[in-house]
């Protein structure tokens, strides 16, 4: 007998749930395999950036390059003869690899400004360097070092930023090996972006340790941050002579707010904020004078008083220090157990924030909030520029404003 139109055969029903239960099947297997997939990516340290990004970019950039001190510093110091060093417990907690040599909980600053470039690996250390990895980018940040070669020695050994400039020089003239000549190489470095973080230290492990140093008995305040910035300008003057064309200058922070310091020198510690503010106006019109002497010279001043000043801090911790910390030294003790609630603190230790507050920075110094983040230009049109052309900068940045 027939069976009418709209029914189902027996034969055909069972057919069809035989074919629901076998998608059902592929859809759990499947599932399953991308479970199996993201564990795989968490237990990973190489693909961390990926997770937290979506992954699968392409750099924006060629390469990245990384000039400062401890904000900076991701394990340049470790096999140094230091007190300045952090490739211990409970640094990097809540980072993929552990203790790294970074100062913080996890991920700082330059590992998220690398993320928002598009990288999705961490920019190695000069220290650890192998083969062709210079050609993606090198970090050459040491912790307690700055813009004077003397800065921070009474730590022990660093690598101030004229010896990082010497080995960069050093990936320089590998970079033209590996890419078969010189004029390449200018050409490759030139499409790169650079970040130079420097000058806490030429305060904080220079001028404010009379018994150390002699800087604070020769120099005002002034005449001190007029000597420092001069020097500064050299600096980015030779890294401007070795090829860098878009280099992000980050001015100095809210130095008397770190725990450390108001531990120290209590009420006193404004001196700290007058001394910053000095520097950085300093800092600021040097930047637009480079733009104006160097040929093809895009410098941008990356204001982190006033994005530090102005970041959320609503429900974090911004006077305690999240690790317990060495009385007198500002440092995590080894293998001391730091608080559960690392996301509601804005310091690690006694002079370095935790993982959110490098993010927050990060974030508005790649794509600025306010004007005055960023002058002229934030990181993400910095990185943009060479599109326009060195004749078109001018035009851009008109563009940019009125915008």
């Amino acid at each position: 007998m027939p069976w009418e139109t709209g029914t189902a055969s027996p034969s055909n029903a069972i057919a069809r749930a035989l074919q629901w239960s076998a998608c059902c099947l592929v859809i759990v297997l499947s599932l399953g395999i991308l479970f199996v997939e993201f564990l795989g990516f968490l237990s990973s340290g190489n693909s961390y950036l990926k997770i937290f990004d979506g992954g699968n970019n392409q750099p924006h950039v060629p390469c990245y390059f990384i000039f400062g001190d401890s904000t900076a510093d991701d394990g340049n110091n470790n096999n140094l003869s230091t007190l300045s060093k952090s490739n211990y417990s409970p640094y990097g907690v809540d980072f993929p690899d552990g203790p790294t040599g970074r100062f913080t909980n996890g991920r700082l600053m330059v590992d998220f400004i690398a993320q928002f470039l598009g990288f999705d690996e961490f920019i190695p250390p000069f220290a650890n360097l192998t083969g062709q990895d210079i050609l993606k980018g090198v970090n050459y940040a040491s912790a307690s070092s700055g813009i004077r070669d003397e800065t921070g020695t009474q730590t022990g050994q660093i690598i101030s930023v004229n010896q990082q400039l010497r080995n960069h020089l050093t990936t320089v003239s590998r970079i033209a090996q590996i890419l078969k000549s010189k004029s390449a190489a200018k050409e490759y470095l030139g499409k790169c972006v650079y970040t130079i973080l420097t000058g806490s230290n030429d305060y904080i492990n220079n001028y404010f340790v009379p018994s150390y140093y002699n800087t604070s008995s020769e120099y005002t305040l002034e005449h001190y941050a007029d000597v420092l910035v001069k020097e500064y300008s050299e600096q980015l003057k030779t890294l401007h002579s070795y090829g860098a064309r878009k280099v992000a200058v980050f001015g100095l922070g809210l130095l008397y707010k770190l725990p450390e310091i108001v531990a120290v020198y209590g009420s006193n510690s404004s001196i700290f904020d007058t001394a910053v503010k000095l520097f950085n106006s300093r800092l600021l019109a040097v930047v637009y004078g480079l733009n104006a002497q160097l040929t093809g010279a895009t410098f941008t001043y990356i204001n982190n008083y006033e994005i530090s000043e102005t970041i959320s801090t609503d429900g974090l911790n911004t006077t305690g220090t999240c690790c317990q910390v060495v009385e007198g030294e500002g440092l995590c003790i080894s293998g001391s157990t730091p608080c559960s609630n690392r996301s509601q603190y804005a310091f690690f230790d006694g002079y370095h924030p935790t993982e959110v507050i490098y993010e927050a920075n990060a974030r508005r110094a790649y794509k600025r909030m306010l004007s005055s983040d960023a002058l002229p230009y934030d990181i993400s049109h910095l990185e943009k520029l060479d599109q326009y052309g060195v004749d078109d900068a001018t035009f851009f940045h008109t563009k940019l404003f009125a915008s």
